[in-house]
């Protein structure tokens, strides 16, 4: 009788274990990773049709065949090393008119590689290879993908006797309001990417990366990684973003505080910058790019202001205030000369890493935003417009142009402290 109640008792956690155990299948569907809000623009029709008419769809086909043949973790990750750093020197010489041009859509657009990037980071996120891969490997290739992709891992001074310049820009932003929307600012950069300026004191090779418009992404350090080993090196370096309509900005200060709107996750942050060391966090940083220099010149049809305005609590108070000079002593960011956006903290985290370096009075560097990148009349309207004109492009290559530029005008002129 006992012998009979333990195998009914056998069977019944038997069957129990098989109501409750999910079949392989069904496991493997529970936990597939999914696209991110970013990724599931991808499909909508002005995507696709950015990546159609610039050629770029076809690098990320040949990824994802590339990443499914992979029989291991070293293989996969050999293959996203590879491809990332090639989608990167693909676009720069897109730019640049060296590679092909891949269809009609014009060489300055930074959207090929905006949107390329973002079909590979899906097909790492989505895939599930035979050999398994956890979630920290996952993590780790995603993060080469990122890296190499954005230019963050090509940042190369091999020349003796030239100046050194250091330039970064954005991915597009606000897709959800207009998803044909570009960033001058990541145009600017592929433009420029080891091209040589002429200063008053020489040749001068500039260096470029991009960066996310994703909270997180900055939390996690990933304008420190990359800016740290280089600013000791480099002569001048400017963070660039898309601001205002119709002027460039030299923002004079950055604050620490993010005031909340969304990035292109959706994902919405109001909260002190969060950085190393938050115990030495000042409030506010400045700019050591020589202002008055860049805004007397004669750089661009577009006019250049030296923004001093910022939005601070006064010590001892509660209220936020405008300040148009400038911050008052003691007082608390809530915005810099450049908002509180993610413009404002890459503008902020670079400078603070420039004094935490010890570089403040040696080395010129600061935040400048170009005009809005708009398209032309009658073009205007995200449901039915087109994906360029020429007023677009000439908008395009004109701040391009401007930021080259400001470039010199900055290499030519002393710090400003």
């Amino acid at each position: 009788m006992n012998s009979l109640r333990v195998r009914i008792g056998v069977l019944g956690l038997a069957l129990l274990a098989g109501f409750a155990a999910p079949t392989t299948a069904g496991a493997a569907e529970a936990t597939a990773p999914s696209p991110t809000v970013e990724e599931q623009r991808l499909d909508k029709a002005v995507p696709q049709e950015i990546l159609r008419r610039s050629g770029f769809d076809a690098p990320a086909t040949r990824f994802a065949g590339d990443l499914r043949a992979a029989r291991s973790y070293a293989q996969a990750r050999h293959v996203v090393e590879r491809e990332g750093s090639a989608l990167w020197r693909r676009a720069v010489e897109r730019a640049q008119g060296r590679g092909p041009a891949g269809g009609d859509l014009s060489r300055d657009d930074d959207r090929p590689l905006y949107w390329a990037r973002l079909s590979m980071t899906r097909d790492v996120r989505t895939w599930e290879p035979a050999f398994g891969l956890g979630d920290g490997q996952r993590d780790a290739l995603l993060d080469v993908l990122e890296r190499t992709s954005r230019g963050q891992t090509d940042i190369q001074y091999r020349h003796g006797g030239l100046k050194r310049v250091l330039v970064t820009g954005f991915d597009p932003f606000t897709l959800d309001r207009d998803i044909r929307i570009s960033n001058p600012s990541g145009a600017t950069a592929l433009a420029l990417d080891g091209t040589v300026i002429e200063t008053a004191d020489g040749p001068a090779r500039v260096e470029t990366a991009v960066f996310p418009v994703r909270w997180q992404d900055f939390a996690q350090g990933t304008v420190e990684r990359t800016l740290r080993p280089y600013l000791k090196q480099v002569d001048l370096f400017t963070t660039v973003s898309q601001g205002r309509v119709g002027k460039f900005d030299v923002e004079r200060t950055n604050g620490a505080w993010r005031g909340g709107f969304p990035d292109n996750e959706n994902v919405s942050r109001t909260e002190t910058v969060p950085v190393t060391d938050p115990a030495s966090q000042p409030q506010w940083t400045t700019t050591t790019l020589p202002y008055a220099e860049i805004v007397a010149a004669n750089t661009g049809r577009f006019p250049v202001y030296d923004n001093t305005g910022v939005t601070e609590i006064p010590a001892g108070g509660t209220q936020a205030v405008v300040r148009p000079d400038g911050p008052t002593p003691g007082s608390t960011a809530r915005a810099g000369g450049g908002g509180d956006y993610l413009s404002n903290e890459i503008a902020y985290r670079a400078t603070l890493l420039r004094d935490r370096l010890g570089l403040h009075d040696t080395l010129p560097g600061g935040h400048v935003h170009t005009p809005v990148l708009q398209f032309g009349a009658g073009n205007t309207d995200p449901a039915t417009g087109s994906v360029t004109d020429p007023e677009f492009v000439r908008n395009r290559l004109d701040i391009i142009a401007q930021v080259r530029t400001i470039l010199t005008v900055a290499a030519d002129s002393p710090v400003t402290g």
